[in-house]
């Protein structure tokens, strides 16, 4: 399975916040959506950073409530890990799983065209192995 087959099931809509937005805009958007984390983008199509519920618990921890004042520029992950939609899924599990990366953007030719979080891959997987079985069951149903 490819991660295009996943941005086919869930959709390509990524939720996106400008690194000028502050801490408390993005806890908007993220409740908004119900999702963990937003990619943080100038124009929702590059990609400046990433930023997570956990990156607000711990630099709350570390700055206290004057932080949902600050841009999200200032706690963002910079340094973003991305993958493309042609990607196996089975090699993006372990890497998310290696490096402890819970939301993944998927870029191609430059630009952001979804993102992919653990729970979409572990559905995937699940979804798999539940077709698997189901073959195998009617496979032996059938055998003489």
């Amino acid at each position: 399975m490819r991660i295009r087959d996943i941005l086919r099931r869930k959709g390509d809509t990524v939720a996106t916040v400008r690194p000028e937005a502050t801490v408390r805009q993005l806890l908007a958007v993220l409740a908004e959506h119900n999702i963990g984390a937003a990619v943080v983008s100038p124009d929702g199509a590059s990609i400046a950073g990433i930023a997570s519920e956990r990156d607000v618990v711990r630099r709350l921890h570390d700055r206290g409530a004057a932080l949902l004042d600050r841009p999200v520029s200032e706690i963002m992950t910079a340094e973003v890990r991305t993958c493309e939609p042609g990607e196996n899924v089975d090699d993006l599990r372990r890497v998310m799983t290696e490096h402890r990366i819970r939301h993944l953007p998927v870029v191609e030719d430059a630009r952001l065209v979804g993102i992919v979080s653990i729970g979409d891959v572990v559905k995937s997987a699940i979804g798999e192995l539940e077709s698997e079985r189901e073959h195998l069951v009617d496979y032996i149903q059938r055998a003489p």
